[in-house]
């Protein structure tokens, strides 16, 4: 088995590509170990000592990191999601990884969102998918967009460009209802 590995813009993040599916077209962001305990592979990525999140994607996992050098820590993470493949214990024990998509909003804005639910599933979460990161739909509420900022986005530190620059500006272009983009 080959695992590829990406940089991404997060220095604090590498994303994992174990030429499998991690989760086909599902993706669960963990922030803890306890957090994890559904996920025998995430599991074992939190035992690596300095790992702090662990993103599962489509096709890859994207690993984030505290204090410690990727040069310490990679080949540890790397046997970590080996074993876990040639052990063939599930990536998650049950169904939870579908978070409910619908999220937070008036009745009255059905339409607006539906649009800009179709531009962050076709436009943004593809681009952002590459880096090993997610960007999940929160809420609509007077015109203010909020999303989720999962696995390498999270704590990006060009992740506020990307908000500003490209989605809200790609929002505003095809919703003129929407008046600003906010990460929650």
């Amino acid at each position: 088995m080959f695992i590829q590995t990406e940089a991404t813009p997060n220095p604090a993040t590498l994303k994992f590509i174990p030429g499998k599916d991690v989760l086909g077209d599902g993706a669960v962001d963990f922030r803890a170990r306890d957090e994890a305990m559904a996920s025998p592979l995430a599991v074992r990525i939190f035992d690596v000592e300095g790992v702090t999140g662990v993103f599962l994607g489509g096709d890859f996992i994207s690993v984030t990191k505290g204090d410690v050098e990727w040069s310490h820590i990679k080949p540890a993470v790397l046997g970590a999601i080996m074993e876990h493949y040639l052990s063939g214990a599930p990536v998650i024990e049950g169904d939870d990884t579908h978070e409910n998509a619908r999220g937070i909003y008036d009745a009255k804005d059905e339409e607006t969102v539906t649009t800009i639910k179709e531009l962050l599933e076709t436009r943004v979460r593809p681009a952002v998918a590459h880096d090993g990161g997610d960007i999940v739909f929160h809420s609509f509420q007077d015109g203010v967009v909020s999303l989720h900022m999962r696995g390498a986005c999270s704590g990006c530190p060009s992740s506020t460009a990307t908000l500003r620059n490209g989605i809200e500006n790609l929002l505003k272009h095809f919703c003129p209802e929407v008046q600003e983009v906010r990460a929650v």
